[in-house]
């Protein structure tokens, strides 16, 4: 499905029913198939919605250098016209990191993050190579390596059109750190033990920036760790869900 948000073509998928609204949002370089496998579980008690963020996916480009801030007021009004209130946000990396943003302005009922950096000296990783390296060590999900060769990695750094270029350096440069005692919402945090993007000590750092905050470590996985333990990252999310 498409709205048109911000004068930018939204894509997005609505499905499920339930009391509450989990909402998706993928990492930088990826889609909508990305957050699938772990969303899907929960579509027999909860709604769940799941965008490809502008700039990827079936969305379009922004039409000009969006900041975070600007894909948080993108969601809003997204939700809004869905008429979803106090959703529960699920994020990726740079989703993480949007999911996160969101919670220090907006109300949320809960948010869960995986790998989501939210200071400057976080080091970009060349996504094809890490997703297709994580996907490999997953049989159960071994169906979207095809996928990932495909799509993964055609808007990273080294291919992304000039516009998001700019977008993603904003995004790496922006410190989000005071800002991050503004939630309110009991917060997850799901790491792999070898994520190089993200390293499992910001994780801790994270934790006590947030002031109702728990982690989760996925031993011997990385920057994908909610893949790579598809059913560890699905039984944590049901307890804290």
């Amino acid at each position: 499905m498409i709205k048109q948000i911000a004068n930018v073509n939204v894509n997005y998928v609505d499905y499920g029913k339930g009391n509450g609204t989990l909402v998706f949002l993928h990492g930088w370089g990826q889609n909508i198939e990305m957050m699938k496998p772990i969303a899907d579980p929960f579509q027999k008690n909860f709604r769940i919605i799941i965008l490809d963020l502008p700039g990827f996916g079936e969305s379009g480009e922004p039409n000009f250098v969006w900041s975070l801030y600007d894909y948080v007021e993108m969601l809003h009004t997204l939700l809004l016209e869905l008429k979803v209130d106090n959703p529960i946000l699920l994020g990726h990396s740079f989703g993480g990191k949007i999911s996160l943003l969101y919670g220090t302005k907006y109300n949320v009922e809960k948010i869960v993050t995986f790998g989501s950096p939210y200071k400057r000296e976080v080091q970009e990783i060349s996504m094809k190579t890490k997703v297709l390296k994580g996907l490999k060590k997953v049989p159960i999900i071994n169906k979207l390596e095809g996928f990932a060769k495909k799509h993964i990695g055609s808007t990273d750094y080294k291919n992304a059109s000039p516009l998001m270029r700019e977008i993603m350096v904003n995004h790496v440069n922006l410190d989000i750190s005071n800002q991050l005692n503004k939630i309110k919402a009991p917060t997850l945090l799901i790491w792999g033990t070898l994520d190089e993007a993200v390293p499992i000590e910001q994780a801790y750092e994270l934790e006590k920036l947030i002031p109702d905050a728990g982690v989760v470590e996925f031993s011997n996985c990385t920057h994908y760790a909610y893949l790579e333990n598809l059913a560890g990252t699905i039984n944590v999310l049901r307890n804290f869900l």
